[in-house]
Parts: structure tokens; sequence; C-alpha cells
């Protein structure tokens, strides 16, 4: 009908799961997220995390001056607790970057907007990806681009031994330990409201005198009731020791520390082997990483190793190996058996 136009139907817009605004939303959960201070405060967290520190801050480094002790320091404990670290490549050193947001290409940062941190305030400078050094840890398919710290990859055991602690420094702040209480006669209710409210924080005392056993005639009060109970909680039947435990150890494993290395009746030996564990299965691979992502950017083949600083392996049982090495291929030589050709045949290479 003139003069008006057929309404054409609307045409319903949504947002895609892959799109711009979603990977930038992700990226900021995932940034947030993995610097939340679930369990970063418990003892067991920042030993592990003291692991770290000095473990990188002692790696021989072959190639930069610009990986000090201090910078690998640094990024041992933000890839521990923040799993990601970004430094800015300076004439003069690296600066440590407090904040970052970045842009990227087919997965790629290309481009970085980082805050460096200052006493009278940071200040936000914006970088091209060659000029920082973005160290990451524990990325994901979908964010390859955003560290993951080892707290974050595993929650349920860091919420679960921030319950714990939590909870056992609530009972160890309320609870009347070490208080007892003897029966008391009949009395009002808001007296006894009183008195039960009067038990908290009441430590080591006995809490009432009184008896419930009255004799007639002005005799003395027997004895017999006078026995206190104690109003100590009894944590031993929700097994908080074994507990506590399990969860320290799988936060002592998430960092690739051994859980014997905390345990009281360990040994030499088991000390040992929890460096080796660490140094070899923890820490070399982040050196590696490190490693890699300098030479990109550095322009220098540069190598990490943290195995022999921290002296993290057998030096008994390489000893008893070379030995036996010299004196295989001595034998060899003498039989004219070439000892290159008999090293490949056992995968090892000269």
């Amino acid at each position: 009908m003139w003069p008006f136009k057929k309404k054409e139907p609307e045409n319903e817009t949504r947002s895609s799961g892959t799109g711009y605004t979603t990977q930038v939303m992700a990226a900021r959960e995932a940034y947030i997220t993995g610097t939340e201070g679930i369990a970063e405060l418990t003892g067991t967290v920042q030993g592990a995390v003291s692991l770290w520190e000095g473990g990188l801050s002692l790696a021989d480094v072959d190639g930069t001056d610009l990986l000090t002790p201090r910078n690998l320091a640094l990024a041992a404990r933000a890839l521990a607790l923040r799993g990601e670290a970004v430094f800015v490549i300076r004439d003069d050193g690296l600066l440590p970057c407090s904040d970052w947001d970045l842009t990227t290409r087919f997965s790629k940062p290309t481009a970085y907007r980082v805050g460096i941190a200052d006493t009278g305030g940071g200040k936000s400078e914006t970088a091209l990806a060659g000029e920082v050094l973005h160290f990451r840890i524990g990325s994901e398919v979908n964010m390859p681009y955003v560290g993951q710290s080892p707290l974050r990859r595993a929650r349920l055991t860091a919420g679960l031994l921030q319950t714990l602690e939590t909870a056992l420094s609530e009972v160890y702040s309320n609870a009347p330990l070490g208080s007892s209480v003897i029966p008391f006669p009949e009395a009002p209710d808001q007296d006894m409201s009183d008195l039960a409210r009067g038990f908290r924080g009441f430590r080591g005392k006995v809490l009432v005198r009184e008896s419930v056993n009255v004799t007639a005639a002005g005799g003395p009060a027997p004895q017999t009731d006078l026995k206190p109970s104690d109003v100590s909680p009894d944590l031993s039947k929700a097994m908080t020791k074994e507990s506590l435990a399990s969860a320290k150890s799988g936060i002592e494993m998430v960092f690739g520390v051994l859980p014997g290395l905390a345990n009281p009746s360990t040994t030499g030996p088991m000390v040992r082997e929890a460096q080796r564990h660490l140094a070899q299965w923890s820490l070399q691979p982040v050196a590696v990483m490190i490693a890699q992502e300098a030479s990109e950017k550095l322009g220098n083949e540069i190598k990490l190793d943290v195995m022999r600083p921290l002296q993290a392996f057998d030096a008994g049982g390489r000893a008893r190996a070379l030995g036996a090495i010299v004196q295989t291929l001595a034998l060899a030589k003498e039989a004219g058996v070439d000892p290159d050709q008999a090293l490949k045949l056992v995968d090892w290479e000269t």
C-alpha cells in the first residue's frame, strides 16, 4: 500500500565464537585469571617459586649479556606465578614489564603496548614484537600467545590447599584450644548464650566451675561431677593432616618438585634426585624456551644450561660411565674396531 513500503525482514547479527571481540575478551580473561592470587600466599607455593628463581638465576648463559641473573630470576618468578614474562629490549639492558597487551597475526604477536613500572608512576610504551622478549609456558592451542601458570592449570588442587590452610588458620585463631568445661547448673537462656559466646578465645582455661549436683542440708558439693570436658576440636576426624599433605604434594608436583624433597625423613640421595628432576624436567625446558626466544629477537645463538650449575646429575655415576667408555674405546682400538661405528650401534654420539 503506497506510500507504505513493504517491511524488509531484519537480519539478526550475532557475534562469532572466533571473532575479534571474543578473542580480545578471552585474552583479557586469561590475563586476569592468570594473575589470580589463589594459593600464592602459601609456603608450599612460595617454596617452589623460590626453587624456580634460584635455579634459573644460576643458569649458564652463552651468547648474550642481557640475560643477567636478576632478569632470569624476575622471569622465573613471573613464569611460576603468572605463566608469562615480558621484557622490552633496550640498549642498556632489558626492562621488565608489569602489564601488557598485544596484537597478533596468524597467532604470532606483532606489536605490544607495555607498562613499565617506575617509582614516580608507571608509563606505557608501544613496541614491535621484535623489540620484546615474551616468555610463556602452559599455552593452549586456542591462544598460543597467552601463558598459564602452574596454579591456574591445577585450580582444584590450588583451591583445596588454600581452603585447608585458611580453615586451619581460622581454627587456630578462633577455636577454644586447650579449654575445658565442667557441668553447669540450670540458668536462663541468655546466660547460657553469653557463656557459649565467651568460649571463643579462652584458651587453656577452665571456663565454668559450678556443680550441677546440690546436696541437701547445706552439705558439701560432691566432687564426682567436677571432671572437666575438653572442648578442643578434634581435627583428626576431618583428615586435615592427610588432606593437607596430599594438597601440598600435588602443588609441588605441578611445579616439578618431587614431594619427597619436603619429607622430614628424606635422605641425601632423595634430595639429589629431586634436584635432578626439577632441573631436567621443569627448569631446563623453560631455559630452552627462553634461549629460543632470545635467539630470535637478539640475533645471536643463545644457550642456557641449568644442569651444570645446579650440579643436577650423579657425579659418581658419570665418573663410572666415563671410565667404562674410555676403557671400551681403548679395547675397540686394540681390536681394530671403528669407535664411531660402535657408538652408533648403541645410539651414542661423540
